[in-house]
């Protein structure tokens, strides 16, 4: 017997449950207590395994502290084209307006985000209080992209030369 495949909706749901979990510092195990589930429940949303009942995401947003749209935010046009032609044309469930259409924020992006290195690089670069140094910052990561039109005007200073600034 095949092994059941998580739908591409409850994946998005449960990567935004995890990457916002994790924002803001939170534990598998306190969001669990604070659902009354085991870790092990919360890991099985997060991957998608298990589907999230609506009252049990509105509990989530709540200790989260984000609306409940917030989990289908960035939905892949790909992941909605799936759902779409698994279960009908979509018409009325927002899926299908191609508002979430930013190509950015695929799956490959939300995989960074979620993993432990993009993790860290958000949390250091948010930790950049002065908006200079963080623009530099971002200039600098475009630049090594080596994709030429991402930073035109891109210069390295020296950081005694930023703090000046």
């Amino acid at each position: 017997m095949a092994k059941k495949q998580p739908s591409s909706i409850d994946a998005h749901v449960g990567s935004r449950v995890r990457l916002r979990r994790m924002l803001i510092g939170m534990s598998q195990e306190k969001l669990g207590e604070l659902l009354g589930l085991t870790f092990q429940q919360v890991q099985k949303y997060e991957k998608g395994a298990n589907r999230i009942g609506a009252s049990r995401l509105f509990d989530i947003s709540q200790i989260l502290g984000v609306p409940v749209s917030y989990f289908f935010d960035d939905v892949p046009d790909e992941v909605a084209s799936q759902h779409r032609a698994m279960h009908g044309n979509g018409i009325g469930n927002g899926l299908s307006n191609g508002h979430y259409k930013d190509l950015e924020s695929g799956p490959h992006m939300m995989e960074f985000v979620s993993s432990a290195e993009g993790f860290q690089l958000i949390r250091a670069y948010t930790k950049i209080t002065d908006p200079r140094v963080r623009k530099r910052v971002l200039d600098l990561v475009k630049s090594l992209t080596g994709d030429e039109e991402v930073v035109r005007d891109f210069h390295v200073i020296d950081t005694r030369e930023a703090q000046r600034a």
